[in-house]
């Protein structure tokens, strides 16, 4: 079954880019992407922009709103994902704990619906 890994943290609590903890901090994503993917579980995965890149598009009735940011005012937003191949929820979840930012921030599961 194929599971989504959402990647939740607040920017705030992500090292900084360009200092030495953020390479390791990356280093760390590298690493499990290659273990993942040498296992044979990982489908897909990538890292989002910053949320100041973000935008949100809503529909009512018949008007579409455009907006900067993120849609919810949350301290969390989605910041990457990975798409893996597990035979179950435990397997899943021993992906994501995994998850470098599993540490300061949350890993949403979600199983791909198997439309036919």
């Amino acid at each position: 079954m194929q599971y989504l890994l959402m990647i939740y943290s607040a920017e705030s609590d992500e090292p900084t880019e360009g200092t030495p903890e953020f390479d390791a901090h990356i280093g760390r994503y590298v690493t499990l992407a290659d273990e993942l993917r040498e296992a044979g579980v990982m489908l897909d995965g990538r890292p989002l922009d910053r949320i100041s890149t973000a935008t949100t598009v809503r529909v009512r009735d018949d008007e579409t709103m455009v907006t900067d940011g993120p849609f919810a005012e949350t301290k969390e937003q989605l910041g990457g994902f990975f798409l893996v191949e597990c035979a179950n929820l435990d397997e899943a979840i021993a992906c994501a704990e995994r998850i470098p930012s599993a540490t300061f921030g949350s890993i949403e599961i979600r199983p791909i619906m198997q439309l036919e």
